[in-house]
């Protein structure tokens, strides 16, 4: 099984693939489209993600001592983000994730090709993601 950091690796590689953003945003739309997608029950108000512009919705469940997460969007390019991010944290362990930095999304250049809007969004997302490892973190202790 990977570590966090070893996926981010992976991620920056392929990424570095691309020539330019045009490319890269095609990537992300076709990762969005293998998002590994929320089950339709899930998709509630209380899995939608305050701070984003479009409608983004995850859901986490603990498969033994991992976390699951599972996601939509409305928008595809968020799609694409969220399918980053859930590919980087699920199946990892709750406090692997909690103690995860973030820096991979610099390194290929994310947060400064997004609207300002998709760049909170963003934020927003890796701060839930987070906020569902400490609270089954917590269900651990």
């Amino acid at each position: 099984m990977q570590s966090i950091q070893e996926i981010q690796d992976e991620i920056i590689d392929e990424f570095s693939m691309f020539e330019d953003w045009e490319e890269r945003y095609q990537y992300m739309i076709d990762l969005g489209k293998e998002l590994p997608l929320i089950q339709p029950q899930y998709k509630t108000e209380d899995n939608i993600i305050k701070g984003c512009q479009s409608k983004v919705w995850v859901h986490a469940e603990m498969n033994e001592d991992k976390i699951a997460f599972t996601a939509d969007s409305d928008a595809i390019i968020t799609k694409g983000i969220i399918a980053i991010l859930i590919r980087v944290f699920s199946d990892q362990h709750p406090k692997e994730i909690i103690d995860a930095n973030t820096d991979f999304i610099d390194q290929i250049g994310l947060k400064e090709h997004l609207s300002p809007t998709r760049a909170n969004g963003l934020v927003s997302m890796i701060k839930q993601l987070k906020m569902y490892a400490i609270a089954y973190q917590t269900q651990l202790n």
